[in-house]
């Protein structure tokens, strides 16, 4: 053993005692990360038709909600205190207004090539879009609910693909053909 490894080793003896830390992954091998979340926002019919006819009092909540959930995945180390700061690849939000149960869904996809996964960087994306959601839809009805917040798939690192085990949009299971 090296003197430089002896040093790591003793160090990581001292340190392991710390109630908090990020997971050392030098010794990981890069590969291609990706994630995908999703959650909802119940909103009322009043809301739904509002934002449908671009009448919201302060400005359009899915166009703020991207801008925001990108935003979101790109603060995601700063907002987590043990998350690895990434460099990102790609991030993309995408919203649905289901106007039958006065709801709005959103995906976050990220990827990077990176040591880690991207999951929490795609869960804080979708957060961040639902709050912006809530943010412009309260001065209508203060009474919302943010919920089913989850992530549906990863893929990379050891284990390869993961795919949700309470299931995943129709959808999502064409796209990925399974």
């Amino acid at each position: 053993m090296n003197k430089n490894n002896k040093i790591e080793d003793s160090l990581n003896k001292i340190f392991s005692t710390s109630g908090y830390k990020m997971v050392d992954v030098s010794s990981k091998e890069v590969t291609r990360r990706k994630a995908l979340a999703v959650g909802e926002i119940i909103l009322n019919a009043e809301i739904i038709e509002m934002i449908k006819n671009k009448k919201m009092p302060k400005g359009d909540p899915l166009a703020i909600a991207e801008v925001s959930g990108i935003n979101g995945v790109k603060k995601t180390s700063e907002l987590i205190p043990l998350c690895h700061p990434l460099s990102l690849d790609h991030i993309s939000i995408h919203s649905e207004v289901h106007e039958s149960k006065n709801l709005i869904t959103v995906y976050c996809l990220v990827s990077a090539n990176s040591k880690t996964g991207v999951e929490m960087e795609a869960l804080s994306g979708v957060n961040s879009a639902l709050l912006a959601i809530y943010d412009l839809s309260k001065i209508v009805e203060p009474n919302l609910k943010i919920t089913n917040t989850r992530l549906l798939v990863k893929s990379g690192g050891k284990k390869g693909l993961w795919i949700n085990p309470n299931g995943i949009p129709e959808k999502i299971k064409k796209v990925l053909n399974l």
